[in-house]
């Protein structure tokens, strides 16, 4: 929409505040409320922060501010408060995009496939926790759901449908196509599911799910998490990436009924995979970058049967245990947990996924078999490749990727990697219960 629509909008809803959002290095949203007549100001100067206050900026207390300029494209109610509306913002600074900004990075590598006439559409799954506090602790909000196995429970779903229902009427309210909600794995376990678009809108969208499940879950007095594994014996959250890249007249370029392997995968789409495979442990980074992905992102089996994570650098048709599951026509990038930038993860797919273009990168055979059933050493006479096991590791996998340091820049990649080291040092440097519980009486 134009300015002058984007005022008349806001001034036929009755709004009174704009949220001027925009997120930090680990994808978490931070807004400014601004009066609704200074919505120029926020399009073409941008609403004012000081950088050194927000995590991953990269900028100190005495430099210029961070200025995050309004995308109109983005402007929307907030159905869950009333009078206010949002706008999704990319950073600048002394009048410039700012390397360091998540969403900044992703545009940059939009405009990569942009020049090849090429579009990525992307449809993210997000999967998240609903949850409510029981003697300090957080626990499944429906005492009931209790099942070994709750996947597609019928009341653990039904039990939980006053706060789904809020949730999935703000999405649509904004024009969310939403076309399936589900009981997940896990108890206290769902997943909302609506149509897939462009990557910028997918990303932009993704931060407004968090935004909605964890506002309309504090109203009723619950928690809403993204933490990819809230229980250590059940399956975590996940963020699935559909991909799929199609040219200026919408036709998918990952599609061909010519495909020997009958997965209905162009050549091209070969290629974009095999980027995906060939850099998947320094992706992994992104996609799981906090100390508890890699409980989430674990090799092994969970109370229900099986994990859901993709620990295996392979694909597979419709195959659930790889960490590229194929749908006809398309690629499912399972390895993005709930706890990701849906920015940097998005600017790391086509990253990678370019690489594997320009230079043919050949992702090898399809596995359509169980990888969970399979031995290390069974894995390794297939070629298989398991992905990091934890936060240290896939740092140290993206510090030795000259990819990404080329695509995203050097001095955000060593923001980056400086930030995750001091998560893995406090992580390493915590007196966990079950230590106390091991030890404080053991010797």
């Amino acid at each position: 929409m134009t300015l002058e629509e984007a005022k008349q909008f806001l001034k036929e809803n009755d709004v009174k505040f704009i949220l001027a959002q925009f997120v930090d290095i680990h994808g978490v949203a931070k807004t400014k409320s601004v009066p609704a007549h200074c919505l120029e100001d926020v399009v073409e100067s941008g609403a004012g922060f000081a950088g050194f206050a927000v995590w991953g900026l990269g900028l100190e207390p005495h430099e210029a501010d961070y200025m995050a300029r309004g995308d109109l494209s983005t402007l929307s109610l907030v159905p869950w408060q009333k009078g206010y509306a949002r706008i999704a913002c990319t950073g600048y600074v002394n009048d410039e995009p700012y390397e360091f900004d998540s969403r900044h990075i992703m545009l940059q590598q939009i405009e990569r496939l942009s020049e090849k006439g090429w579009t990525l559409n992307t449809g993210i799954e997000p999967e998240f926790s609903l949850l409510k506090r029981s003697d300090g602790k957080l626990v499944p909000y429906d005492d009931t759901d209790t099942l070994d196995k709750p996947c597609y429970d019928y009341k653990g779903l039904s039990r939980s449908r006053a706060f789904l229902e809020k949730f999935v009427d703000s999405l649509q309210q904004v024009g969310f196509d939403v076309y399936q909600i589900d009981h997940e794995d896990a108890n206290g376990q769902f997943e909302i599911n609506y149509t897939y678009t462009d990557a910028k809108t997918s990303a932009d969208r993704i931060t407004f799910v968090r935004m909605a499940g964890s506002e309309i879950a504090n109203e009723m007095g619950l928690t809403c998490s993204f933490m990819p594994k809230p229980n250590p014996n059940r399956t975590g959250n996940g963020f699935h990436f559909h991909l799929s890249v199609c040219d200026q007249a919408g036709n998918n370029l990952f599609g061909d009924d010519a495909d020997p392997n009958n997965l209905g995968l162009s050549e091209m789409a070969y290629h974009f995979l095999g980027g995906l495979m060939h850099h998947a442990k320094a992706l992994c980074a992104f996609a799981a970058p906090s100390v508890n992905s890699y409980k989430r992102l674990v090799v092994g089996r969970s109370l229900s049967g099986a994990t859901w994570a993709p620990a295996f650098i392979s694909y597979g048709d419709n195959n659930r245990t790889a960490m590229v599951r194929v749908p006809y026509g398309r690629l499912e990038f399972r390895l993005p947990d709930a706890g990701c930038n849906p920015y940097l993860v998005t600017a790391a797919i086509i990253a990678a996924g370019l690489d594997g273009i320009e230079k043919t990168m050949n992702p090898g055979e399809p596995r359509n078999l169980n990888h969970y059933k399979l031995s290390f050493d069974e894995l390794k006479e297939l070629g298989i490749d398991t992905l990091p096991q934890s936060l240290s590791e896939a740092i140290n996998e993206l510090e030795n990727s000259t990819l990404f340091h080329e695509q995203f820049g050097e001095k955000f990649v060593k923001e980056f990697i400086e930030i995750k080291r001091m998560e893995w040092v406090e992580y390493q440097r915590h007196v966990s219960d079950w230590e106390v519980d091991r030890y404080a009486e053991y010797f």
